[in-house]
């Protein structure tokens, strides 16, 4: 099961497929007792995707046996156990994947030529992930961080590790007694490896980077490195060995004050805008104006939801379920902005009360 999106990967997803591509989505819940309706909605709306399959005449029955194959081998790959807010799950002749999201969707099932990835896309912005590279004598770990958490991440071949000679030099290093051992030229022979793993994975997913290790493997990194000028350093040893939840305490301080600066840096811009008269809010206006490809910035509370049906020359306020309804509007608009290049900030519940939830900082 997927957490991590980057953008090689969502361009891959987005690609066309052989039909059908099926994409399936249902939203899943983290804790007791919402958690226990999971396996009984999941297995409902994979039925659901079956059936669909059954009855649409233009699918081949090799072909369809082929995607509901792919259909139970992704259903076998649900670890419902660390679910999140929402499942997708993807299927195709000869392929198949399951995400799990940190943001909840719509329960739907979709045939076509290309997998839906509104609600990922929406995730993954919601989400603001980061790097943290945690730095040691004897092991560099990269973790990939979002809303709450982070993970152990293999990209770029991390981590990277070697053999220190001395066991007891090993032992002292880890608890910071010898900050001599970064002046040795085989460790820093092999930061400057780790920084030039680092810089691959940020060339192909750049993302902000913080840095972790004792002050003098973060000093080293300063005079070495292409990107540790433009990282945060944290002074903590030991985390290359750590655990999650030790480099989530670390690094969780530091997330939380930039986005308490990000909020405020929106609330001006938006403040701004409206003074310029270049400003949107509510979601009719701030759809149109994404639709036009006008919003330069989209803000969004983290929880906002909305359900709406398109009457021709607006949307408006619908029920789940009804005729033409659209449960991911807010998705959609997070697609379409950043398709047309605007930048998406996601903001605490309640910052855009008098915007009722979505605003956006129009260019013309």
């Amino acid at each position: 099961m997927e957490h991590a999106l980057n953008p090689a990967t969502l361009t891959e997803l987005r690609r066309p497929r052989p039909y059908p591509a099926v994409s399936v989505l249902t939203p899943t819940h983290r804790r007791e007792p919402d958690n226990a309706q999971d396996p009984v909605r999941l297995r409902n709306v994979v039925t659901e995707a079956k059936k669909q399959l059954e009855a649409d005449p233009s699918v081949t029955r090799e072909r369809r046996t082929d995607v509901i194959d792919q259909l139970e081998q992704a259903l076998a790959e649900v670890d419902l156990a660390h679910a999140e807010d929402g499942l997708a799950i993807f299927a195709a002749p000869g392929e198949h994947q399951v995400w799990s999201l940190a943001r909840t969707v719509p329960e739907r099932v979709v045939l076509s030529d290309t997998f839906l990835t509104r609600n990922l896309v929406a995730a993954q912005a919601s989400d603001r992930p980061f790097w943290v590279l945690a730095v040691s004598a004897d092991r560099v770990t990269l973790w990939s961080g979002g809303a709450g958490h982070v993970v152990e991440d293999h990209s770029g071949g991390f981590p990277l590790t070697r053999d220190l000679e001395d066991v007891d030099v090993e032992r002292k290093e880890r608890i910071g007694d010898v900050p001599s051992t970064f002046r040795d030229e085989d460790t820093r022979r092999f930061l400057r490896e780790a920084d030039a793993a680092v810089s691959a994975v940020l060339r192909q997913n750049p993302r902000p980077l913080y840095i972790t290790g004792e002050t003098a493997a973060l000093s080293f990194l300063d005079e070495i490195s292409t990107v540790s000028k433009d990282a945060v350093h944290i002074p903590h040893g030991g985390l290359a060995h750590g655990t999650p939840d030790a480099v989530w305490q670390a690094v969780r301080p530091l997330i939380t004050a930039e986005e308490r600066k990000h909020t405020d840096e929106v609330t001006r811009e938006l403040e701004t805008a409206r003074g310029r008269k270049a400003f949107a809010a509510g979601v009719d206006e701030v759809w149109q104006s994404a639709s036009d490809g006008r919003i330069q910035l989209l803000a969004v509370e983290e929880n906002y939801r909305v359900t709406v049906r398109d009457d021709g020359d607006h949307l408006v306020p619908a029920e789940s379920g009804d005729l033409d309804s659209r449960d991911d509007i807010v998705d959609e608009i997070v697609e379409q902005c950043l398709e047309t290049g605007a930048e998406v900030r996601f903001v605490p519940d309640g910052s855009l009360a008098d915007a009722k939830g979505i605003a956006g900082v129009l260019r013309y």
